[in-house]
């Protein structure tokens, strides 16, 4: 069968894992993007297999539905920022904020220019929860996992994370979700990251910060939130994103 350009695909080699998209082929080499995981790559058609979804892929989760007592109570969720380097990703996620009733601005914006482009957005829109995500990776074949330079995007967004740290110092008042694939998660909490990925180096799924964020976003303000339950929502728990505890940002007011 032959394979053309926005197909989807598993490989071979890897047990077919995970669904990808091919996004272009040169010289008989296809280049991957993954659909549910932030994750690039590439094949020869001979470890490729098309791939049938029985029914449409979605990136919706069983947390997609609000439900928040509106009899007599209001409720203002969190506002998130949410800069990502992958377009794809970002429309998926801002669905996903849509559909939790949350406020949120997206902005795609290539990795390595986000911490040039993060203060002024944070100045103007001040959020409460800030995202800085993309794709990442880290090159086993180079070796030592604690050097940065082994990390396709890591230094990037661990620039970004201390630019919005020096902003607003305070974890409570601003909360940094920070990382993607395979990032350097270790440095990107030095940096001044709440949360980040990933403390196994593996990837995650795209929607991973998004859940993160909207869990904060609509916890009552000074609930604190079960760290492990949080980590739990999302695909790969504890092994894809870790973070330190903290609060609700939720205001409710009463009446109507």
């Amino acid at each position: 069968m032959e394979l053309k350009r926005g197909d989807l695909v598993t490989r071979i080699s890897y047990n077919h894992d995970t669904v990808f998209k091919i996004t272009s082929i040169k010289n008989d080499i296809y280049y991957l993007k993954g659909i549910e995981v932030r994750l690039f790559a590439d094949a020869e058609a001979k470890d490729l297999i098309k791939y049938i979804p029985k029914e449409k892929i979605t990136l919706d989760t069983p947390e997609e539905t609000t439900f928040l007592d509106r009899t007599e109570y209001f409720y203002l969720p969190a506002k998130i920022l949410h800069i990502d380097g992958d377009k794809d990703y970002l429309d998926k996620c801002l669905k996903y904020y849509k559909k939790k009733e949350i406020f949120a601005i997206g902005k795609r914006i290539p990795e390595d220019k986000i911490y040039e482009a993060i203060l002024p957005l944070l100045q103007e829109y001040k959020p409460d929860i800030v995202i800085i995500t993309g794709h990442d990776a880290y090159y086993k074949k180079k070796g030592d996992i604690n050097n940065i330079n082994n990390y396709r995007n890591s230094a990037s967004f661990i620039k970004a994370v201390k630019v919005a740290r020096k902003f607003e110092k305070s974890h409570e008042k601003l909360v940094i979700i920070a990382g993607a694939c395979q990032s350097n998660y270790e440095e990107l909490i030095k940096a001044g990251a709440n949360f980040a990925s990933s403390p196994k180096r593996i990837n995650i799924h795209a929607l991973d910060p998004a859940i993160i964020a909207s869990t904060i976003a609509l916890t009552e303000r000074n609930k604190e939130i079960n760290l492990i339950e949080l980590l739990d929502k999302t695909k790969y728990g504890h092994n894809g994103i870790g973070g330190i505890k903290c609060n609700g940002l939720m205001y409710v007011g009463y009446p109507r």
